[in-house]
Order: C-alpha cells, then structure tokens, then sequence
C-alpha cells in the first residue's frame, strides 16, 4: 500500500491541533508530504498549500460565528500580507535568509514564554484606528519577511497579536483569517506554476483536514479556556522555534 495513504488520518490529528491555534499547518503537511514520497515542488508544496487554506478557512468560518475574530484587524493584515510577500521574495535574491530565521525563532520563542507565563500587554489595540494600524503595519512586516524566509507566517502572526494586545483565543481566531489570505496568495501561483495533481489523495486529505479542524475550532470555542490555549500555544511555538534553528540555521550552516 502506497504510504501517502496513511496521510489522511495524521493530516486530520494536525488540523484538529493546528485549527486551535490560528495556524494553517503548511510547515507540517509539506515536509510530512515529502518524506512520504511526494514530489517537493509539483506536489508536496502545492498539496500542502491547499490544505493550509482548507484548515485556516474552515476555523475562521467557526470563529467568526463565533464572534472572536476583530475582523478589521484581520482584514487589513491579510491585505497587506499578500501586497508585501512579494517584495520579500524579490529580495530574497540579494540577502541572506538565516539571519532573518534566526531572529524570528528568538523572537517566537520570547512570544512563547511569555504566553506560557501569563504575561499580559496592559493596554491593547483597542480602537479601530490602533486595530487597522496593527494590521497594516503587521502585515507588511510579517508579509515581507515571511515572503523573504519562504513561509507563510502564520507561526508569528497569533504571537504578534497576542503582544499587541488581543487576548488568547481571539488572537488565535484573527490569525486563522490572516492565514486564509496569505495561503490563498501562496496556493494559486503554484497550482498556476508546476502542480501535478494526485486527485484521489488531495480529495481524501482535504476532506481529512476539512474534519479536523471544524473539530478542533469547534472544541476550541466551546471547550478550552483562554489559558489552555495559551498552553497548547506556548509549547507548540517553542517547537517550531527549536525546528526553525535546528533545520534552517545551524544544520544548513554546518
């Protein structure tokens, strides 16, 4: 049996986690996706683009009913995300990349240990002005760097709102609409560009993930208290920060 079968159930397991957190999961669905036999550049990434859309999109449908999105915020952010990837992409050419990984590994990890301390901004963004501000001015950084590094962001963007003031869970909610921007930018130039569809396995993995995240967004706003997701977060981030320093700073120097 092909391996990329098994892919279904564990894409369901990261989306049901991944949803809680704001995140679309495109770091874990791409390499998982490779190491199993995929293509990296005609199927892996596109595949996993998609599904990085299909978790991010379905969790913010669940938390804009539910009233935990600041939509102006999230708007402005998505916005100015897509207008600004592309001139970090551009300018990837001409610098190095892991200095500017190293920097947003240390900048996740401060964000996780404050989060898993309880820290809390004492004044947050709360007029439309600050909320459109935060947006535009977060988003064009986070947009230029994520399109200098070649990820989507979503791994720095809950950590950023969560500084600037938003609380836990909203925070979260926000950044699963900011991460439906960005993927959609990043999903359509490359299925416009090299993908070449395994439509059996992409349907069975978008319906998987699909599932998992209307369950995790759905248990994140009935279930789980702003702390808990602080939590998950918290640990989750040091995670990726430990990964984003091991894999692409120091083993890629060495």
């Amino acid at each position: 049996m092909n391996p990329l079968y098994f892919t279904p159930p564990i894409f369901f397991v990261v989306a049901l986690v991944l949803s809680m957190l704001g995140m679309g999961g495109s770091q874990l669905y791409i390499p998982i996706l490779f190491w199993l036999g995929m293509d990296f550049k005609t199927q892996a990434i596109p595949l996993g683009m998609l599904l990085n859309v299909v978790n991010s999109a379905s969790a913010a449908y669940t938390y804009g009913r539910a009233g935990l999105v600041e939509w102006k915020t999230a708007i402005t952010f998505g916005i100015f995300m897509i207008i600004s990837a592309p001139i970090g992409t551009w300018t990837n050419l001409s610098l190095p990349t892991k200095p500017v990984i190293a920097i947003f590994a240390i900048f996740s990890s401060i964000a996780a240990i404050l989060m898993l301390s309880g820290w809390r901004p004492r004044r947050g963004c709360s007029s439309s002005k600050s909320k459109v501000t935060l947006g535009a001015v977060g988003g064009s950084v986070l947009g230029f760097f994520a399109g200098l590094i070649g990820r989507g962001g979503g791994s720095f963007v809950v950590p950023l709102l969560y500084m600037a003031g938003l609380e836990a869970k909203s925070a979260a909610a926000t950044s699963a609409v900011v991460v439906t921007f960005s993927g959609i930018s990043s999903f359509i130039s490359h299925i416009l560009t090299a993908a070449k569809p395994n439509w059996t396995l992409w349907i069975l993995c978008v319906i998987a993930v699909f599932l998992g995240s209307q369950t995790g967004s759905r248990l994140m706003v009935r279930k789980l208290k702003p702390r808990s997701v602080k939590l998950i977060f918290g640990i989750v981030l040091l995670g990726v920060s430990a990964l984003l320093l091991i894999k692409d700073v120091i083993l890629e120097g060495g």
